[in-house]
């Protein structure tokens, strides 16, 4: 993946350590994404057989410590192909803004 970022001109960092804050109070631990791109996109890479509720809850945990707003969950364990989603963090977004029933925006 790394790779092939670089070689799309994508801007990344892998591993990167981000500090994790909770109700506005900084956090000991640190949480290091598999990627993240742009400086604002949390890249998280599984192999499964499918993409499950505990990961996108995982990656929407993620962005709700970081203050990042957006993340991709990439599976290159289904099979015939590559699966991904879009998570977007809404709950820093006005109320009009429209979600789905878990609080996220998927495409």
């Amino acid at each position: 993946m790394e790779i092939e970022l670089g070689l799309q001109g994508i801007g990344f960092v892998a591993k990167q350590s981000l500090r994790l804050e909770y109700k506005g109070h900084p956090l000991k631990h640190t949480y290091e994404p598999d990627l993240v791109c742009f400086g604002k996109v949390v890249v998280e890479l599984k192999a499964a057989s499918a993409l499950a509720d505990e990961h996108r809850a995982q990656l929407l945990n993620y962005l709700n410590a970081t203050g990042l707003d957006v993340g991709l969950l990439v599976n290159f364990g289904h099979f015939p192909g590559l699966e991904y989603e879009r998570i977007v963090n809404t709950k820093k977004r006005p109320q009009n803004t429209q979600t789905t029933q878990n609080g996220t925006n998927q495409i």
